[in-house]
């Protein structure tokens, strides 16, 4: 079984109420933070990204802190941009599938069903369409129109050590990855589970397509796992005091693979 180095990048933060992060939460919980991730895994000379974060001027019309352009800063790592040939867009919200166009060379790894909905009738409602932004959806589809995206129907072997998954639940095409490290089989949650708490307390984000689907995934993530502590969550501040630092001091690196 082929082991891969599991990494993820912090580029951006905000504030937020619990109540906007727990659909069952107490009214009197105190403010708590989200981080922004992106992840890449690295094998020999092949590194596979998974997620590609939004820009700085998505940060502003959001009100999100931007901390560092997440693909530039691969750069930074001495990642050479030209050298991904394969990134996996979990789904295709604002901050997991902007700057594709910094992407070239690379091919996009998407659930079909993701695309049917991002571009489909339920785009018609502002609750279903906040989290999207179309500029980025369509260049989605530019690049599908290039033949640079992979559409799947369900879990498939992206590499000896990689598979992925769909769970749907926060969108209809919702998929996760799980990876095969020297600490064993680790899983990237995405937005599954956006939080650690979100799964152990089975208290559901509240940007949901399907809250049945939320729930079943919790359940997916943690038979995929190694342990609970082989989880990843998609936007959990924690994640930074799990593991330990890795890469260029300043870029916000950790190595999923080397905990605390």
């Amino acid at each position: 079984m082929k082991t891969w180095d599991a990494y993820a990048m912090r580029y951006a933060t905000v504030q937020r109420r619990r109540l906007e992060n727990f659909i069952v939460h107490d009214l009197h919980d105190d403010a708590t933070s989200m981080d922004y991730f992106v992840w890449f895994l690295r094998s020999g000379d092949e590194t596979i990204l998974v997620d590609t974060g939004f820009s700085e001027a998505a940060a502003r019309a959001r009100k999100r802190t931007f901390l560092r352009c997440p693909i530039d800063s691969l750069q930074a790592a001495g990642i050479q941009l030209d050298d991904i040939r394969e990134t996996v867009i979990t789904h295709a919200h604002y901050d997991h599938a902007g700057n594709t166009r910094k992407l070239l060379k690379t091919s996009f790894h998407l659930q079909e069903r993701e695309m049917v909905f991002a571009t489909g009738k339920e785009m018609r409602h502002a609750f279903m369409r906040h989290a999207y932004d179309p500029d980025d959806v369509c260049d989605l589809i530019y690049a599908n129109f290039q033949e640079r995206v992979a559409f799947h129907d369900g879990a498939y072997e992206l590499r000896p050590g990689i598979t992925v998954h769909w769970v749907g639940g926060h969108t209809r095409g919702l998929q996760i990855v799980r990876v095969h490290t020297k600490r064993g089989w680790i899983v990237l949650a995405s937005d599954a589970s956006h939080y650690l708490e979100n799964l152990r307390k089975r208290s559901p984000y509240p940007i949901v397509a399907d809250t049945g689907e939320m729930l079943r995934a919790y359940e997916l993530v943690e038979e995929l796992a190694e342990s609970p502590d082989h989880i990843i969550a998609g936007h959990d501040p924690v994640t930074r005091s799990l593991y330990r630092a890795a890469g260029p001091e300043g870029l916000e690196i950790v190595s999923l693979t080397e905990p605390v």
